[in-house]
């Protein structure tokens, strides 16, 4: 039997089995963890035959990766000339924010959010060959991935 003292000179008798019922009712449920991460919604209007993202560096900026390199993606996702003037995404093609939405969902799916921990704390490490290697900051986790 175990002697617990919480107050001194007042003891408290335990067995394992009620100790290890308390810690286990104090531990926090993993399943409803929050995040607190977000992949931004594009904000975009269509002038003509183009189409221009407003906050674009923004959504750069949340994945931690150069502007340039996301225009890159989008370009060629949408087979579509793509650059970058005023931190803003100018496609030389006619594009639905559902359409866009879901290029950056696929983008922040594949190249940024960790799959081992799901956190977005990842960077490339290497790009060689076609290949890029990701390496998350949170939890240390290595993975290679076919570059864009």
């Amino acid at each position: 039997m175990l002697r617990l003292y919480i107050v001194k000179g007042d003891p408290l008798d335990y067995d394992y089995d009620s100790l290890l019922e308390r810690a286990f009712s104090q531990l926090p449920n993993l399943s409803e963890e929050t995040v607190d991460f977000k992949i931004p919604q594009v904000d975009s209007i269509i002038q003509g035959s183009k189409t221009i993202v407003r906050n674009f560096a923004q959504i750069a900026d949340v994945a931690r990766r150069d502007i340039k390199e996301l225009a890159r993606y989008i370009s060629k996702e949408f087979a579509a000339p793509a650059n970058v003037e005023e931190n803003r995404l100018i496609i030389s093609k006619r594009v639905s924010n559902e359409e866009l939405n879901d290029k950056i969902k696929k983008y922040f799916n594949t190249y940024v959010i960790c799959k081992e921990c799901h956190k977005p704390d990842t960077r490339f490490e290497a790009i060689e060959r076609g290949f890029v290697t990701i390496v998350c900051e949170a939890c240390g986790a290595r993975y290679t991935v076919k570059y864009y």
